[in-house]
């Protein structure tokens, strides 16, 4: 179905810019990219995929059983996004908010041209339909001359709640935990421009550059753009055995060594940041129980500290065995969404951030990533991302905390504010 060929590149990283730019003229974009994160689970450095052979478009009504169909009968490459609102479709809730961005709730093509490539090793595989394209495109694509982007859009950031509005609903939350209803919630709110004109590669360049995060992520859908720099994989399946990472935890950094190592230190023994990450370590255990083989289900890593150029983070790595028996996307639909980003117990965490949240979550908070034609998949959790509507000129990007029985309105604001500082920076936000 494809021809392949590799190239061993001299220059990965110039390339892979290369890339970038002479994808831009495709109506579909996928580009991954773990910025040589050190990484256990990772099949490779980078991915790019461009050009929609065949494509999925759907709301939230069967859409995992749309994607079901279409994973198994295509048995190829595939690459998009699962929507935060395909919560409705697997459990009784809606989503009534407020949406200015009017993505698609899900969306996956399967690419005529794919890039990705591995200790230097890049793998090229083209549809057979337009392999004899090969020759010419890398013939292109080696005469481009990367852009250094260095100018900011001057864009005019609002929130969409206050200070204010945001401590009085987080009281709200935090009431709902006091009286049982939930024992953690994730609470999150919108930062977004109106009338905004943005290049969306350059931005994408500057977060990437600034955040160097290990799920990176360029997006187009035609007038459509994600802006990912997302440090936090929500569920990878390589062969019979899946993955899943949570963040809960959060801690600045510092430019001096020791005080860094101070704050790293701090992370790791908060009391707070501990008990977030080990009920939603509880709750992602519960989910993938539901497809594992038993007793297969491990934590191999519990609340260990990785540091990224902006932030410390908690992460902790469940594992689980699944039968061949079980499809991709079945894996996918029973710990969908991701527990970090709803709280537990999660249906009704996902009620209550309804009623409390002003914004329709969208893409943000759900996942990008791809299957391989082998069935194996691994997709990001959307955070740290910028979302934009070209059409509309509408641009939006989301922060959130988790609330628990000891959390402080005044702690979680400003862990919102450390969140969105790289965004707003490469926005060119006063």
């Amino acid at each position: 179905m494809r021809t392949e060929l590799k190239r061993v590149l001299e220059n990965p990283n110039h390339n892979k810019k290369q890339l970038l730019k002479w994808a831009q003229s495709f109506r579909e974009v996928v580009f991954l990219d773990s910025n040589q994160y050190h990484q256990n689970h990772s099949s490779f450095d980078w991915l790019l995929a461009v050009d929609a052979f065949t494509s999925l478009k759907t709301d939230y009504y069967q859409a995992f059983e749309d994607l079901h169909q279409y994973q198994s009968q295509t048995k190829d490459w595939l690459v998009g996004y699962l929507s935060y609102d395909l919560k409705n479709a697997t459990e009784k809730l809606v989503s009534e908010n407020g949406d200015g961005l009017a993505f698609p709730d899900l969306f996956f093509f399967q690419p005529k041209k794919i890039f990705y490539c591995k200790d230097n090793v890049l793998t090229v595989a083209y549809l057979y339909c337009c392999d004899d394209e090969m020759e010419s495109d890398w013939a292109e694509i080696l005469q481009i001359h990367p852009t250094e982007y260095n100018s900011k859009p001057a864009l005019t950031i609002q929130q969409r709640i206050s200070e204010k509005e945001y401590a009085e609903r987080f009281e709200k939350m935090l009431a709902h935990i006091q009286r049982g209803d939930i024992y953690e919630a994730n609470f999150c709110m919108e930062f977004f421009a109106e009338n905004a004109k943005i290049q969306p590669l350059s931005v994408f360049q500057q977060l990437n550059a600034i955040s160097e995060p290990p799920f990176a992520t360029f997006f187009k859908n035609n007038y459509h753009y994600l802006l990912s720099a997302s440090p936090e994989r929500y569920l990878r399946k390589e062969g019979s055995t899946v993955f899943s990472q949570p963040i809960k935890g959060t801690a600045k950094r510092s430019e001096k060594p020791e005080e860094d190592e101070r704050l790293k230190i701090e992370l790791a023994r908060n009391e707070k940041e501990r008990s977030e990450n080990i009920m939603i370590v509880d709750l992602v255990r519960n989910d993938l129980s539901r497809t594992a083989s038993i007793n297969s289900v491990q934590v191999e890593e519990l609340c260990q500290v990785y540091s990224f150029k902006q932030v410390h983070q908690m992460i902790s790595t469940i594992t689980a065995e699944v039968s061949e028996a079980i499809p991709p996307v079945e894996l996918l639909r029973t710990t969908f969404p991701m527990g970090s980003m709803t709280g537990a117990p999660k249906i009704s965490a996902m009620q209550i951030i309804e009623e409390l949240e002003v914004t329709r979550r969208g893409l943000y908070s759900g996942a990008v990533g791809y299957f391989s034609p082998q069935g194996d998949f691994d997709f990001n959790v959307v955070i740290r991302s910028i979302l934009y509507n070209a059409q509309n000129h509408y641009l939006s990007f989301s922060v959130g905390s988790a609330v628990t029985a000891k959390a402080k309105a005044t702690d979680e604001y400003a862990e919102c504010l450390l969140k969105a500082k790289a965004m707003r920076q490469v926005l060119g936000d006063k």
